[in-house]
């Protein structure tokens, strides 16, 4: 009776027998090693132990496995050494996008440059209160027709060392005297909103110019005085539209500078005559800041020229000025300190004002609050436009929500 055996593929043969081959080296090296393709030879062997050391040697003559062509897969061992490499190759790659990305987008607050808004854009802390006041880099743009606050909107208990009981014009005579009392409260509303934007400043531009229309209420009301019914003792208003260009460059001192801008304003009272009070002015301003601890604003204005019988209050610039200067400091984070002065060259007249604010909360989304506690003590012409020739010294406290 014949035996077949069964004849297993050569590759599969061979890794099995390079196995067997390599736990008995000696037995291999003692056996006639056949020629390379006669394990066929070997399979027909009827003795066992003849066949086994056929095997063996056959095994033994073969020599090293050929690898096999390169896949997407690895032995075991190969990947283990591989993947701490490969995992720091990968680290590195993904570490160096990231960083890369934070360096054009997220690299300086200063700068700005590609800068996402956070928080609102305008309201983004990674930015300075001037740029983010004035939207002048791309990362601080809230858009178009959305209002903002302006100047503080404010009410304030008031106390004079006087009160103007008999406004005068030297072009509308006097009024009728009237019992006002020292003590009252003040009023203001203020908003604005841009209407345009890169209409000088291109879309890869550092800086972002901007075109808005402001508005500013602010009112004196004889709360106290019932013997009067509590009259508004006076009212003003004034509109503006103003342009803003980003003038960024580096000042000596540390300081940088921000800003320039032009801008044309109309103020009036609404009033008659002889209390109607009323003047339009163009003026150029510019700002400048060191860090975000401390402002400087400046504002220079000139009035547009009325003909006598329309003119409400001659020479007003004389007692108001034609200028300012305010210097801000943020003392810390919750504490500023403001000055603030107008005149002019050689008039001898002008106003001074120094105010405290201190910030009370917390904003809506967490951050700083807008709302404030303030003191204003301030000083000279032009505290309201029914005083403009009426020198006065208010102190005035209060609670003020600034931009919003």
């Amino acid at each position: 009776m014949s035996i077949r055996f069964f004849t297993p593929p050569p590759l599969t043969l061979s890794i099995g027998l390079a196995l067997v081959g390599g736990l008995n080296p000696t037995t291999a090296s003692s056996a006639e090693l056949p020629p390379p393709e006669s394990w066929q030879q070997c399979a027909a062997t009827t003795s066992n132990n003849d066949r086994l050391a056929c095997f063996d040697a056959w095994a033994h003559k073969q020599g090293p496995a050929v690898a096999p062509p390169a896949t997407g897969w690895s032995a075991p061992a190969a990947s283990a050494q591989a993947a701490p490499a490969l995992t720091a190759a990968t680290a590195s790659a993904n570490d160096a996008a990231p960083a890369s990305a934070a360096g054009a987008t997220v690299a300086s607050a200063d700068s700005g440059l590609g800068l996402s808004p956070n928080n609102g854009g305008c309201r983004d802390p990674r930015y300075t209160e001037v740029s983010r006041y004035f939207e002048l880099e791309p990362g601080t743009d809230c858009g178009t027709f959305n209002f903002r606050g302006y100047r503080p909107m404010s009410v304030s208990v008031v106390v004079g060392d006087e009160v103007n009981q008999q406004p005068y014009s030297p072009s509308r005579g006097l009024a009728t005297e009237q019992p006002y009392q020292k003590h009252e409260m003040r009023l203001q509303l203020s908003a604005r909103t841009k209407i345009a934007s890169g209409l000088l400043t291109g879309p890869t531009s550092k800086g972002k110019d901007s075109l808005w229309f402001g508005y500013t209420q602010q009112s004196y009301w004889q709360l106290f005085n019932g013997d009067i019914s509590r009259p508004f003792r006076t009212t003003d208003h004034e509109p503006e539209v103003f342009y803003v260009y980003p003038t960024d460059a580096q000042l000596p001192l540390g300081w940088r500078w921000r800003y320039s801008g032009i801008g044309i304003a109309h103020q009036s009272n609404g009033q008659s005559n002889p209390l109607s009070r009323s003047w339009n002015r163009w003026y150029l301003m510019t700002g400048a800041e060191l860090g975000n601890r401390w402002q400087l604003h400046l504002k220079a204005w000139q009035r547009m020229k009325e003909s006598a019988l329309e003119d409400d209050n001659p020479h007003i610039q004389d007692y108001i000025g034609r200028g300012e200067v305010k210097l801000g400091w943020n003392v810390n984070e919750q504490n500023y300190l403001g000055l603030t002065a107008r005149g002019s060259l050689g008039q001898g007249k002008g106003s001074g004002r120094i105010e405290w604010l201190r910030t009370l909360g917390e904003g809506w989304n967490g951050g700083k609050s807008n709302l404030r506690l303030h003191v204003q003590l301030f000083s000279g012409y032009g505290d309201s436009l029914i005083d403009y020739n009426n020198k006065r010294t208010v102190l005035s406290v209060g609670l003020s929500l600034l931009d919003f």
